[in-house]
């Protein structure tokens, strides 16, 4: 196992120094599920879910997310995102919206935190737009999908 890189020698946690690595440009991709009742998803996709177009906002959530990271995961460094991204898809079972999410950046250190963010709070989002209509309502299977840099 590789040694954990938010622990000094002293067993502290402490920022990872990225101040000696090489601005490169960055892409994370993460990808999460919100598992609903079939009847949820139709009225989320006729807009008649009470609080509005449930899929703007959850967009709209996770992309704000992203940017907000380093505000939230206290050894994350603040970074300035160029691009968010975050997109929906309904399975032909119709059992679960999957939401994807990429973050790019030119930096000395990777997004995947601010795609897996913006995933997570789009996924909250929508739990929290439809758990008055479905009791049934769970988030799951939020992952990092890839990362690269160049």
């Amino acid at each position: 196992m590789k040694n954990l890189t938010h622990i000094d020698p002293r067993g502290e946690a402490c920022m990872v120094d990225v101040t000696a690595k090489p601005v490169m440009l960055r892409e994370a991709v993460a990808r999460g599920e919100i598992r609903l009742q079939k009847a949820t998803l139709r009225l989320i996709e006729t807009q008649t879910i009470a609080k509005g177009n449930v899929l703007a906002a959850a967009r709209l959530a996770g992309i704000l997310a992203a940017k907000k990271t380093g505000d939230l995961i206290p050894l994350c460094h603040p970074l300035p995102i160029t691009h968010c991204e975050v997109n929906f898809e309904t399975p032909e079972t119709r059992d679960r919206i999957v939401i994807v999410a990429s973050a790019r950046i030119a930096a000395q250190t990777g997004v995947e935190m601010e795609a897996l963010t913006a995933v997570t709070i789009a996924a909250l989002t929508l739990y929290d737009m439809c758990k008055a209509v479905d009791k049934t309502l769970r988030i799951t299977n939020i992952r990092l999908i890839s990362k690269t840099k160049r």
